[in-house]
């Protein structure tokens, strides 16, 4: 089992920034794919940003340019760095990551963007 626990979330400001952690732990043996998704009132579900091992990475399209995913291998942990936050990007942030087949989430963190 691969536990993972996010942090980072808060109240921000329009235009302000936040940074968001997530530390994988437990029986990790490879893990792949690493993202943020989200989810807001009344919206579906939606993939944020992935990159995999290789650092090869991709963003939805609202966060192109404001948004930026990294990750430390060593650490097994996932960032998300988010700049010029805007209302709309209000949402329960989650992590997922993909070890030997298995998907993983986390329990979700809250940014709340204030106009």
């Amino acid at each position: 089992q691969v536990q993972l626990v996010e942090s980072g979330g808060g109240l921000v400001q329009s235009g302000g920034s936040l940074r968001l952690s997530c530390a994988a732990s437990g029986r990790i043996f490879s893990i792949n794919v690493m993202s943020w998704y989200r989810l807001a009132p009344g919206k579906e579900r939606e993939l944020v940003a992935s990159i995999i091992s290789s650092g090869y990475t991709n963003y939805e399209d609202s966060v192109k340019g404001r948004f930026t995913i990294s990750r430390d291998n060593a650490k097994n942990t996932v960032y998300l760095q988010m700049k010029s936050l805007k209302p709309e990007d209000t949402a329960v942030y989650y992590c997922y990551v993909h070890d030997m087949g298995t998907a993983y989430w986390g329990k979700g963190t809250l940014v709340t963007v204030s106009s």
